[in-house]
């Protein structure tokens, strides 16, 4: 995700792989929320979706920030970040939404963040062991607004249920992915340090 000169920095990403993290579980608490309560109301989805994609976006956005003072390229995390809250904005300040309505904005929402995602991994992949996962939440992303797309005369219930699924999975990678990230740098200090080899 942080690019210099063509190439990913590593050590640069190493250090904020605890953004990841914070993603990750932010996915997974509005997934199981969702899924623990699949009747919610338009309201209170769009409060619990907001809240979520806020902090997501705040998190893209502070990668994003990051890598541009070091001079590297920032433009698919700062597009992701700013996609994520713009679209929390929108969701929260359409009060007459309907869960289902707020559903296909999720779902356009979530195939564009899954292209940014995939983009990212392919930068990633040169660098670092484990960018499959960032790929593969795009791939995630991608299918599971593909799916509500397609499916719009499905319950709203059912694509809620849907919803909360993909969170969970999806958030349960992110944090893989950032938990990989840490282990990964931590090898890589340790072998310019003189120990043990960096075979992440």
């Amino acid at each position: 995700m942080i690019i210099a000169n063509g190439s990913v920095d590593g050590s640069a990403l190493g250090a904020r792989w605890w953004m990841l993290v914070v993603r990750g579980i932010a996915a997974i608490l509005f997934g199981v929320l969702a899924l623990a309560r699949p009747g919610i109301s338009a309201i209170a989805l769009v409060l619990l979706w907001g809240a979520y994609a806020f902090v997501d976006g705040a998190a893209a956005i502070g990668l994003a920030a990051r890598a541009g003072r070091e001079g590297r390229r920032w433009g698919w995390l700062l597009f992701e970040g700013l996609l994520s809250i713009g679209a929390a904005i929108v969701t929260s300040m359409w009060p007459g939404i309907t869960a289902l309505a707020l559903l296909m904005v999720i779902a356009v929402w979530a195939v564009l963040t899954g292209i940014a995602e995939i983009v990212a991994a392919i930068e990633l992949r040169h660098v670092i062991r484990g960018e499959w996962m960032l790929a593969l939440c795009g791939v995630l992303s991608i299918g599971f607004g593909a799916v509500t797309l397609a499916l719009p005369g499905a319950s709203a219930m059912a694509l809620v249920t849907l919803l909360g699924a993909y969170a969970v999975v999806f958030g349960v990678t992110v944090a893989g992915l950032g938990f990989r990230i840490h282990h990964w740098a931590s090898r890589e200090r340790r072998a310019l340090t003189g120990g043990t080899p960096a075979h992440a």
